[in-house]
């Protein structure tokens, strides 16, 4: 099968389907690709680059009459038209937004596969291109922000004195609002992030930024989203964004739910900010999370605050923006080519397939069904159900469980006590010198070992692979011991210490390895 390359209709569209690099991998699949002449040049990748990488430049119309065409955004009804009856064409296209994207692909027989509705589980994370380009978003709102704001992000102690670090309040803690986070604090500012979910917290510390907490907060319902607010919530929560707004230089807003924005920022909250700040609207195609936005356009107001209203941020950044959604049609050209043989093969049992597929074989397949989230493996079948019990009777067993499992709790403390009061009455001094070390040790361990925080417990593996290592040289002193026992003990020490030294590194050692870059 032959893919083709388009050149994107949309003047300010930037970002390309294919990169030279992903056409590379598309030829290992075993498609011929065809670029369109021309389309790459936006985001500088000129057609000698596709045409090293193996890809033939072609006419539009050639592109068009591929057997699988991609591209960004989604095709007219027009573009469809060009394409050949049971031909393919992967694009985000928001199908509930353009009804008439879903007619024209029945009537012209072409599938279609919307990359903005891979569904939101673990395995399907290498294509969604949503969270590519909310990533690249977050960060280029960091760059259009500090653009706009014109002065240093990071606090400078200098002869002539010092400056104060600049204050950056993001709202909203999803993939652009994480990658603003990790941005604006890697430039030196003081980064303060507010979400309606509690959980999020960990996640906004683990950047270094401050979690701000308010009342406004509240549990996630079932899709992931955060549930509506109380009417209390709602005031707690525009305190928050008034207080937080009106002592920041930069705001970045992300709140965009199902491709609806939230109003988040008012004109009167507006009014209060300092004259030189900025706002960053990344929900402007939504219609904007502040009251103010202009979508598309960039706006002083009459109290001296910018407020940055690009729909096209992604594309501020093609080259990058473009390796990453080519990667993503990579990602699910791999998955619907089983055998690497250039031919596309769509498996409706897929639930990631099937949520894509908007129309195949002048078939209209969309909405597709709800996706199950859980990754948990379908349960066996189950037996019969037993006759309903007593739940009177049912109290009763487990009352007498509880207290069979609290007497033999009971009777296996005695007979340890009882141990230990021999094993102190009989022994040495010397003896209970170490006994009574290995006990505070045993407790002192534990109290402290528990009580480390999540985000520790990496360096905390260190420090523990530092103290085996001391066991251990000790344990090998004493393996030259006459005692048997000591030898025994010793050994057992040694090879516990060893497994635990050399696991310790190989996970480090794994870990370290998910950072590095690929060449």
């Amino acid at each position: 099968m032959r893919i083709g390359v388009p050149k994107e209709s949309a003047a300010e569209q930037r970002i390309v389907a294919a990169t030279p690099k992903t056409v590379a991998k598309l030829k290992a699949l075993g498609y011929e690709v065809a670029i369109e002449s021309g389309a790459g040049a936006r985001a500088n990748f000129m057609d000698e680059a596709y045409q090293a990488a193996g890809a033939a430049i072609v006419t539009a119309d050639e592109a068009w009459r591929s057997d699988i065409v991609i591209k960004m955004d989604e095709p007219t009804v027009s573009e469809i038209g060009r394409m050949t009856k049971g031909a393919t064409v992967i694009s985000r296209m928001a199908p509930s937004d353009h009804p008439e994207l879903i007619e024209s692909l029945k009537t012209h027989g072409v599938t279609g596969l919307c990359l903005d509705a891979v569904p939101r589980i673990s395995r399907a994370q290498s294509l969604d291109v949503l969270s590519s380009m909310s990533n690249i978003a977050g960060y280029r709102a960091v760059i259009e922000g500090a653009e706009a704001y014109g002065g240093m992000f990071g606090g400078q102690v200098t002869a002539a004195g010092k400056t104060a670090p600049a204050t950056v309040f993001v709202i909203g803690a999803g993939v652009a609002g994480l990658a603003a986070l990790g941005a604006a604090g890697s430039l030196g500012a003081q980064v303060r992030a507010f979400d309606v979910r509690p959980e999020v917290a960990e996640q906004i510390e683990s950047m270094g930024a401050t979690f701000v907490r308010s009342a406004g907060q509240q549990e996630v319902s079932a899709d992931g989203y955060a549930k509506p607010l109380t009417d209390e919530q709602v005031k707690a929560t525009e305190k928050t964004y008034a207080e937080e707004s009106a002592k920041a230089d930069i705001v970045i807003t992300t709140a965009l739910v199902r491709g609806k924005a939230v109003r988040t920022i008012t004109k009167e909250m507006v009014a209060a900010m300092k004259p030189g700040s900025v706002i960053v609207d990344l929900a402007a195609s939504g219609g904007g999370n502040c009251e103010l936005t202009i979508p598309g356009h960039k706006i002083v107001t009459d109290n001296g605050v910018t407020i940055v209203g690009y729909t096209d941020l992604p594309g501020r950044m093609a080259a990058q923006a473009s390796q990453l959604y080519g990667t993503n049609i990579v990602n699910l050209l791999q998955l619907c080519t089983p055998k690497k043989d250039g031919e596309l093969v769509l498996d409706m049992d897929d639930v990631v397939q099937r949520a894509i597929t908007v129309a195949r074989a002048g078939e209209v397949l969309w909405p597709p069904p709800p996706v199950q989230v859980s990754a948990a493996p379908k349960p066996a079948a189950q037996p019969a159900a037993a006759p309903a019990q007593d739940p009177a009777d049912r109290a009763k067993r487990e009352a007498a469980a509880a207290k069979r499992r609290e007497q033999k709790l009971f009777a296996y403390g005695g007979i340890a006590a009882v141990l230990i009061g021999l094993a102190i009455t009989f022994s040495s001094t010397a003896f209970l010198g170490y006994f009574t070390v290995f006990i505070l040790a045993v407790f002192i361990g534990f109290y402290v070992i528990t009580n480390v925080t999540h985000s520790l417990h990496t360096p905390l593996m260190a420090q523990t692979n530092a103290i085996s290592g001391i066991i251990l040289v000790g344990a090998l002193l004493q393996l030259g011991s006459d005692n048997l026992w000591v030898v025994a003990v010793a050994f057992v020490a040694a090879a516990v210490a060893a497994i635990n030294i050399f696991g310790g590194f190989l996970v480090a050692s794994r870990m370290i390895n998910m950072f590095h870059k690929e060449a």
